[in-house]
């Protein structure tokens, strides 16, 4: 499909594409008569999910995350996905997450993205092969207000796992710095924050309530014009979470790439398979750009940072890498 060019600001970041680009980069997508000659990791796989999975081998990744379509009318570059009832939604779900799950290690885990209206169908069919750990509500400030509603600004993550007497799970990759408003002392003593030139902070365990990420948009690296693009930051604490340097990270909707991106940031392995071809090319660019460029937005130095706290975000980076510095001189 073609697309139209859109006259953008001089400091739109969005990820475009020459038609050098898509020459260059096409040749980085696999498809799936590729795949049925054989699968290696760090695939970006052209194709209906349904056509290829069975080509995948079982039991190979440690971690699926999966944004599969809402049950809601959406537009994928021309595709057109339509509501459905809840039944016959769950029946699309069934249709492949079953699939999805056989290629997921014993001791392995699973996130599967949804929003209000599809979050329950999701939760009763993940529940038909896996066990839920707990659903994640994350704020998506983002979109135009309802005056018949209430703005729709949450979207859930369901958090599976195959055995809940053995996964991986390391809540001290993904710490988050907050600033503290209304310090707590013992005896004259800051009480679990540290006071610091630059203000007052503390080092906080995540809960299942996340209101520090940024939805994508035009003056961020990251972006792309995928409708429904999901932030890197968001995806970075579910593979810190859960999985390790070296693991394999499967994502069946792959879209403009996010999951594979972050995956190659973090020194893990990924495959993702997406159906629509410009956005495999947006992913190729990404993922190019990721070799050069390691940084996430709001993830910095194995810490988390609240939104809008970029300035003391940097200032502690430096701040650590001088103190390395003078350990090494030392």
């Amino acid at each position: 499909m073609t697309t139209t060019k859109k006259n953008r600001a001089g400091r739109n970041r969005t990820v475009t594409l020459t038609e050098q680009e898509r020459e260059t980069l096409g040749r980085l997508i696999s498809d799936a008569d590729s795949l049925k000659a054989g699968f290696r990791d760090d695939m970006v796989i052209n194709a209906d999910m349904m056509e290829c999975i069975d080509d995948i081998p079982d039991a190979h990744f440690d971690l699926a995350i999966i944004d599969p379509p809402y049950n809601t009318d959406k537009v994928f570059n021309g595709t057109r996905f339509g509501a459905m009832s809840s039944a016959d939604y769950e029946d699309y779900l069934r249709g492949w997450f079953y699939k999805v799950c056989d290629k997921i290690k014993p001791d392995g885990s699973l996130y599967i993205c949804g929003d209000w209206k599809c979050t329950a169908s999701i939760q009763r069919v993940v529940e038909e092969k896996m066990t839920v750990m707990n659903r994640i509500s994350w704020q998506r400030e983002k979109g135009r207000g309802a005056k018949r509603n209430w703005k729709n600004s949450m979207e859930d993550i369901w958090f599976a796992v195959k055995n809940p007497n053995d996964y991986h799970f390391d809540v001290s990759a993904v710490m988050m710095r907050r600033r503290v408003n209304a310090p707590y002392r013992v005896e004259g003593m800051p009480k679990d924050w540290e006071e610091t030139d630059d203000g007052n902070f503390r080092m906080t365990h995540p809960s299942n309530f996340w209101d520090d990420i940024s939805v994508p948009f035009w003056s961020m690296h990251e972006n792309t014009d995928h409708p429904t693009q999901k932030p890197e930051k968001l995806y970075a604490k579910l593979i810190l979470a859960s999985s390790m340097p070296g693991d394999r990270i499967l994502d069946p909707f792959l879209g403009s790439g996010t999951a594979a991106v972050v995956a190659k940031k973090l020194d893990r392995h990924f495959c993702g398979i997406e159906i629509e071809r410009e956005y495999c090319l947006w992913a190729a660019k990404r993922l190019m750009n990721a070799d050069e460029d390691k940084t996430i937005q709001g993830y910095a130095d194995g810490v988390f940072w609240e939104r809008n706290s970029l300035r003391d975000m940097n200032k502690f980076v430096r701040k650590k890498k001088q103190g390395r510095k003078r350990k090494q001189a030392e």
